[in-house]
């Protein structure tokens, strides 16, 4: 009788203790000694320059392990080709969460490709954080609480960019070229909404592109035939580059303004012909490798120290590589706040909890914020012209 009633108080215990034990709910992926996070990039296809993304933040995390980690965990990126084929994005995001079974998607690249996968994660109830792209839809946590951006919002850059014209050409004559898909439609609607009243006299002709094509110098050429003063450029990087040589070359001069996300000088402007690019205008939120402003910057001298132990083979021209060293830091500071708790719920708790986050290679004054109702990071850009060598600033910091 006394060895049962030991028994039955050994096991009351045991139940009594269960609770506490099951408050500790890490994400799949996650071990004592490991986060595993997983990403598609285009490492082949139209978008391949992009590319450099990914193979920084491999670079990036390895310098964070050879650290110790975060609060003792090695992070481990599967990072994945998708070629920018939104089907095949499935297929690998399908592969890293249901066996590979990583924690969470990490900056995953592309509008197209991101939207093929928001549903699914949502409802497998798996972070999306921080999506490689500016699309307004990354930022309705109501709807989509998993998905977060990192960049600024497409709708919002171009609207910057029609308040530039109404302040500084309002008697333009617009044209616009731009990707058919989810990406070029975000760009070209903020565009509209920005020019507001005066969207239908401006804009003289819009012409877009498939992204199997092989080139769009028809599409200037039209925009030309349309009497456009000024291109707006709604491409990623190979139709940007494509775009800037064209104006060139057949001596058409408007006011040639193109998107961020092919502002990069070594994966855009060279290839297209430094003294091509000259005159060409964008909004950027980063540091540029190239500009001489920085080069006695500390921010800069770590990233450019980081570059040369851990990222050696990159191209230092290549923003991208800036990208692939700020969005990683970013994560990492979202994991710290995490602490011990590594639940899924708790990772995008604290990537909703964002509060003036200053990042080395982020522009003076931009900072990173978030909450439960603001999903979106980064809400400043700084106006640029490219000089042939570096982009210059135009006036100043623009908040949303």
């Amino acid at each position: 009788m006394r060895q049962r009633v030991l028994a039955s108080v050994v096991v009351a215990g045991l139940l009594a203790a269960a609770p506490a034990v099951a408050q500790k709910r890490d994400a799949p992926g996650v071990t004592d000694t490991e986060i595993k996070i997983g990403q598609t990039m285009p490492y082949s296809g139209p978008a391949s320059a992009y590319g450099v993304i990914g193979k920084a933040e491999i670079a990036y995390f390895k310098m964070i392990n050879d650290q110790g980690g975060i609060n003792g965990r090695k992070v481990n990126l599967l990072s994945l080709d998708d070629g920018y084929s939104p089907p095949k994005t499935v297929e690998q995001i399908r592969k890293l969460v249901e066996q590979e079974r990583v924690a969470f998607i990490f900056h995953s690249l592309g509008t197209p490709s991101n939207t093929a996968i928001q549903g699914y994660l949502n409802k497998q109830k798996v972070p999306q954080l921080f999506v490689a792209s500016g699309a307004s839809k990354w930022a309705d946590p109501e709807r989509f609480h998993w998905t977060m951006s990192w960049q600024p919002d497409y709708q919002t850059e171009a609207k910057i960019y029609a308040r530039y014209l109404l302040d500084n050409k309002p008697g333009a004559k617009v044209g616009v070229l731009y990707q058919s898909d989810d990406f070029g439609k975000d760009y070209l609607k903020g565009l509209r909404d920005g020019l507001g009243p005066k969207a239908a006299s401006m804009i003289v002709k819009e012409v877009s592109y498939e992204v199997a094509d092989p080139t769009i110098d028809s599409q200037i050429v039209s925009l030309q035939g349309a009497g456009a003063d000024v291109l707006i450029n709604i491409a990623t990087p190979k139709f940007a580059a494509q775009a800037i040589r064209k104006v060139h070359d057949i001596a058409w001069k408007p006011l040639h303004i193109m998107s961020n996300v092919s502002a990069s000088v070594g994966g855009v402007l060279v290839p297209a012909g430094l003294e091509k690019s000259v005159g060409v205008v964008t909004a950027l939120y980063q540091k540029v490798s190239t500009d001489p402003r920085w080069q006695n910057d500390p921010g800069f001298q770590a990233w450019l120290a980081w570059m040369k132990a851990y990222n050696p083979d990159a191209d230092i021209t290549d923003n991208g590589n800036v990208t692939g060293y700020s969005v990683p830091m970013t994560l990492v500071q979202v994991l710290k706040q995490c602490g011990d708790d590594l639940s899924r719920e708790n990772i995008m708790r604290q990537a909703a909890n964002l509060k003036n986050l200053e990042l080395p290679m982020l522009l003076p004054g931009i900072k990173i914020n978030t909450s439960p109702t603001d999903y979106r990071p980064i809400e400043q850009v700084q106006l640029m012209r490219f000089d042939g060598k570096t982009w210059q600033p135009i006036g100043d910091v623009l908040g949303y």
